[in-house]
């Protein structure tokens, strides 16, 4: 990752509140002649028993299905909004341009679920993604038992321990006080995604600039 200290986010709340928010990642291995391979996949993070777990499903006998039956050292990447930053709001205008994006990268170990955890999962995630509406017609729970018995038999839950969690929230700390504010002011006149970044940004300003004048 792009590993600088000041691109870090260390609160872990921040980080769950990250993942809840931008579930649906890049997960990804390597297969059992050691090439590379992805999925993309809503995941959700929780801790059971004192361990901290991804939860989650796929489709079976795909390829990364098999290499993750192979290989259980899987990486998850979640990422958030992300946005252009011009050199020329700097102080100091002839700077190279940048790049601001949030992303949380998760190391762990997978491990294939039986149909009762495939229930769980698949009930968790419709109610997630349905507002925990439980009256919705696509709620697990409200499908026809045919056609949940007919989809339960093509996936599979999982669930990943996770080993690592690495960050970059890289929000131009690394910038003076005035450029940063006005790199906020210029990304607020951007699209959402600008917009987004800047609000991030304005979360963190007073606590980034008093911290460095002590």
């Amino acid at each position: 990752m792009y590993d600088l200290p000041y691109h870090k986010e260390s609160d872990e709340k921040v980080i769950n509140e990250f993942i809840g928010q931008y579930p649906f990642a890049f997960l990804t291995g390597c297969n059992e002649d050691n090439k590379p391979i992805a999925t993309q996949i809503p995941l959700f993070i929780e801790k059971t028993d004192g361990r901290k777990l991804l939860r989650g499903h796929l489709m079976k006998n795909t390829d990364h299905h098999k290499a993750f039956l192979y290989n259980e050292n899987v990486l998850a990447v979640f990422t958030g909004r992300h946005t252009y930053v011009s050199g020329t709001w700097y102080s100091n205008p002839y700077t190279a341009s940048t790049w601001n994006y949030m992303s949380v990268h998760v190391k762990g170990i997978i491990r294939f679920l039986d149909d009762q955890a495939l229930e769980d999962v698949l009930r968790m995630t419709t109610l997630h993604f349905e507002g925990q509406n439980k009256t919705s017609t696509t709620v697990f729970d409200n499908l026809p038992m045919e056609f949940k018995q007919r989809v339960m038999h093509a996936i599979v839950a999982f669930e990943i321990e996770i080993t690592e969690i690495d960050t970059v929230f890289k929000l131009s700390q690394d910038r003076d006080e005035e450029s940063y504010k006005n790199i906020i002011v210029r990304l607020k006149e951007q699209d959402e995604d600008g917009r987004v970044i800047a609000a991030e940004m304005e979360k963190r300003a007073d606590q980034l600039f008093s911290n460095r004048q002590k």
